[in-house]
């Protein structure tokens, strides 16, 4: 009795090359909007820097906006991943990683899309919605990580405070090397963690 090949396994390598490619260029336009920005994150420098043809970038993404709406998903779902990812540990190492995510290339990239989705009609609900459920999901593990008891009154608007704490933090990083004064920050937001937290 002969093997029977499923559907479509025919086309798995394929199928494989055009996910790699697809994931090499998200890649590619996150590190750009990271690096240049928005005005410089053009198509042809994206696909440049992921090793690709701009025909094969536009195969994939036929416009910009198509390109970058994909790339605030792929941002979104890779922060949301990082906090999945953080392990048990203290408050106050808790705190030290809650704010190291602000203050990366990921973080970064995100702030360049929220400039352009600012600018961009086209950008700008897709970014919207995806930082409200970003910004969801952050507070849900911070308050499982942190092992907040938001019965208690004014815990989740400590760990809303925090969260926002890292974000300025991550901001005021994006022109200078800031970490003297986060390490200082940091130091404080831990002793608050370690005992007003219920």
């Amino acid at each position: 009795m002969g093997v029977l090949t499923p559907p479509g396994a025919a086309h798995g390598p394929k199928q494989d090359r055009s996910r790699a490619t697809r994931q090499r260029l998200l890649e590619a336009a996150v590190a750009c909007l990271a690096e240049v920005g928005w005005a410089g994150s053009t198509v042809s420098v994206v696909a440049e820097r992921a090793g690709v043809s701009r025909g094969a970038a536009q195969h994939h993404f036929p416009t910009r906006e198509d390109l970058f709406t994909a790339a605030v998903e792929y941002v979104a779902e890779e922060r949301s991943q990082a906090l999945r990812e953080l392990p048990p540990q203290s408050r106050p190492e808790v705190v030290a990683a809650l704010v190291d995510l602000y203050t990366g290339p990921l973080f970064r990239a995100a702030l360049q899309l929220w400039v352009a989705a600012s600018n961009e009609e086209q950008l700008r609900p897709r970014v919207t919605e995806l930082e409200a459920r970003v910004g969801r999901e952050t507070h849900r593990i911070a308050v499982r990580l942190l092992e907040a008891d938001e019965s208690v009154p004014g815990v989740r608007e400590t760990v809303q405070g925090l969260l926002d704490t890292a974000r300025g933090l991550g901001l005021a990083n994006v022109l200078t090397d800031d970490a003297a004064r986060r390490r200082r920050v940091v130091a404080q937001w831990a002793a608050l963690a370690e005992h007003g937290l219920g």
